[in-house]
């Protein structure tokens, strides 16, 4: 499969914040979100092409059972069902991140890191084209993909925010999912990829957070590393 980067750091984002972990990260997307910070995975994705055993060896390198595979959209990589079961034979914690979009079919997964896409992340069609405006928009919210994922796995819906539309939005996205989601499994997340936008934007999701009883998500290594790679 053709995988952008493996590499070890600390979980920075959701219910694992903090945790010592190994991203996987996959190349390649199904979405071209707006606001994208990996691009290298996604709007133009580049990597290596790596067997199962070649990842797992890199994997198995480092001190921690916590595996995040990430990308791009993780579950369109060829090849990803034969790696999730590897890493579960090798008693690994899995963490998916998905925009879920894509059915899990079953997969191993011990957290569905599920990051549902807003309005505020459909590209214009100058920065994009048309098309993948129009196909980004037309599938970026799957209700019953979404509904599939929470009821099959130990889960957090994670929703990249900006303005207080999007807070509305989000709701809204929730309550489509059509199942009760407990507030503590909504995270917030501000926005952005430097450390003065994050915090400007943190305010507002304190405030919502408080009032509905969400939680709030930092962009930690946002503000441990800045916005590059291999963290």
């Amino acid at each position: 499969m053709l995988i952008s980067e493996i590499f070890y750091s600390l979980q920075g984002e959701g219910s694992l914040a903090g945790v010592p972990s190994v991203f996987i990260r996959t190349s390649g997307c199904n979405l071209r979100c707006s606001w994208c910070d990996t691009p290298y995975a996604s709007w133009k994705p580049e990597g290596d092409e790596m067997s199962v055993t070649e990842i797992i060896s890199k994997v198995e390198r480092h001190p921690t059972r916590f595996v995040v595979v990430t990308g791009g959209e993780p579950m369109i990589a060829k090849g990803m069902p034969d790696l999730l079961t590897a890493l579960r034979e090798k008693r690994k914690h899995i963490t998916i991140e998905t925009a879920g979009t894509v059915p899990s079919d079953g997969v191993p997964c011990d957290l569905a890191s599920i990051s549902p896409k807003l309005a505020n992340s459909t590209p214009t069609a100058k920065s994009a084209g048309a098309a993948w405006t129009e196909k980004h928009e037309r599938t970026r919210l799957q209700p019953a993909v979404l509904r599939q994922w929470c009821e099959s796995y130990n889960y957090q819906l994670k929703f990249v925010i900006s303005s207080a539309d999007d807070l509305r939005e989000a709701e809204s996205i929730v309550s489509q999912i059509g199942i009760p989601i407990p507030p503590h499994k909504i995270l917030l997340m501000p926005e952005g990829t430097d450390a003065e936008t994050l915090r400007s934007r943190t305010p507002l999701l304190i405030d919502w957070c408080q009032r509905k009883g969400y939680r709030l998500s930092p962009r930690l290594h946002i503000e441990w590393f800045g916005n590059k790679r291999g963290t």
